[in-house]
């Protein structure tokens, strides 16, 4: 396997035998990156903030099919002081042993793969690294009463103190040499599921009739299903499963709770993952693009590169906020000056967005895909006098297009085809697939993870049967999970 090391600035690390240094604009923008086959990237950039350029090199990695260090996941998990404090818990031994009789309140240090130069903490360096599994870091450690795992932070090249350069650069040679540290396993429990949910959503993702017939669901198959808020946060251990009903974000308490509940080895449907896969327009064209689902046109913009969507797309076109949802963040452009105002108001909130052609149809199939296979399927019509199925700026009645479920064998078979495809490049977990139809031709429009399933919309055709295999997935895989531990 190839490993390249991407840096904010080339200058900043000598290259080493074995190992392709890169700069972190030309391998987000440089084509031949993104058909690089069998690569480890090591993400060696100093800011990992979302949406940063750091931050989409692992990201668009991960869609390219490479291996990055770190993954998305865990930047995510550096930054939740719940998953911080489970690390801490399962660094107890590491913890007591280098630091039980450090004085002080406070400590820092860093770690370059697995190792530190600060003699004696060899063991927790190494201990950290296994839950944190990034290439430089920084670990904050306070005392009270005993001492705890605070923070960890990534480290640039360009942070890198003088004294401990030659240290770092011998750890990334013994690297890349094929010395590798696995990611920690996490203990896996066993049949009580958690249902997340928000009572005060104003557009759920489920409605109470729907959550009502999860629990019923759940009920007849031996599963004792429960509404839980964030403010249950503190319950998860006690459940063997989490379902989450409520409006996915990366940067939200959704994401932090199952990324908890993923580390504690509960089933989880939407996982970290696919949050994290789905909530990004970059990362899914990308990854569409590198399977090779149609999609409409598609360019990823940013401030160097503006001037080449009016060139590539007739107006109007579709501009993306890449994390947005339910229509919002996204833009139909209508001539050069609106787009040069909307694009930079976009690009404000993140360094890079999505230009796309405009395919205007009269509805979009929705195709729900669970467990690698079609779920149910349905028309989502656009907002009467709209473009989109939701019209966000109106609160009238017709402000929501309406929804008509089809059999699954009734819907066309390339479009079913098509969604559980490119679902599949996303994970096992439960998504939503928005396609168009043009002509002969089926676009991928986007990949939804926590998608509808309403009451008397989605579940029409099935009924009670769509609830029911939605909990039989959990059953299977809590079952799988706990033989899983019982052969261990």
């Amino acid at each position: 396997m190839s490993v390249y090391a991407v840096v904010d600035n080339t200058e900043d690390l000598d290259p080493l035998p074995g190992m392709t240094l890169v700069s972190a604009k030309s391998y987000l923008a440089d084509a031949k990156f993104a058909h690089l086959r069998n690569a480890r990237v090591l993400n060696l950039c100093r800011s990992h903030r979302y949406q940063s350029i750091g931050y989409y090199v692992s990201l668009l990695a991960e869609a390219r099919g490479h291996r990055p260090v770190p993954r998305i996941t865990t930047m995510q998990d550096m930054k939740s002081q719940s998953i911080m404090r489970l690390a801490s818990d399962e660094c107890k031994t590491s913890l007591d042993r280098c630091l039980g009789t450090q004085g002080g309140e406070k400590l820092a240090f860093n770690i370059y793969f697995g190792h530190t130069p600060e003699p004696g903490r060899e063991r927790l360096a190494a201990s950290v690294f296994k839950l944190f599994y990034a290439p430089f870091i920084r670990a904050f450690f306070n005392h009270n009463g005993v001492w705890h795992l605070q923070n960890v932070a990534a480290l640039g090249v360009a942070d890198i103190p003088k004294n401990e350069l030659a240290f770092a650069r011998d750890a990334l040679a013994e690297y890349v040499d094929g010395h590798r540290v696995a990611p920690q396993k996490r203990s896996l429990p066993n049949y009580h599921l958690a249902i997340l949910y928000n009572p005060d959503e104003a557009m759920p993702p489920s409605n109470s009739r729907s959550l009502k017939r999860f629990i019923r669901a759940a009920e007849e198959i031996g599963i004792a299903a429960e509404l839980i808020t964030r403010e249950d946060s503190g319950r998860l251990s006690e459940f063997d499963g989490l379902f989450i009903r409520e409006t996915t974000d990366v940067n939200h308490h959704t994401y932090r709770l199952a990324s908890r509940a993923l580390a504690e080895g509960l089933v989880v449907i939407d996982d970290p993952e696919s949050i994290l896969r789905c909530s990004n327009k970059v990362y899914l064209a990308e990854n569409l693009h590198r399977h090779a689902i149609r999609t409409p046109k598609t360019l990823v913009l940013h401030m160097g590169n503006l001037g080449e969507a009016p060139r590539a797309f007739s107006f109007p076109f579709v501009l993306k906020q890449p994390d947005s949802s339910f229509s919002q963040g996204v833009s139909k452009v209508a001539d050069l000056p609106h787009y040069e105002a909307e694009a930079k108001r976009l690009l404000k909130r993140s360094e890079l967005i999505i230009a796309q052609e405009f395919l205007p149809t009269p509805f979009d199939w929705r195709i729900g895909v669970l467990d690698r296979a079609p779920l149910f399927a349905c028309k989502y019509f656009m907002a009467r006098k709209h473009w989109q199925i939701i019209n966000n700026k109106s609160d009238a009645k017709g402000s929501i297009g309406r929804v008509e479920a089809v059999p699954l064998e009734a819907a066309p078979k390339n479009v079913v085809k098509t969604a559980v495809k490119a679902a599949g490049f996303i994970g096992d977990g439960l998504y939503g697939v928005d396609l168009k139809v043009v002509g002969r031709k089926v676009h991928v429009i986007e990949i939804n993870d926590n998608p509808n399933i309403d009451a008397d919309a989605e579940d029409a055709i099935l009924k009670s049967g769509l609830y029911a295999r939605v909990m039989q997935v959990f059953l299977h895989r809590m079952e799988e999970r706990k033989r899983g531990r019982t052969c261990s």
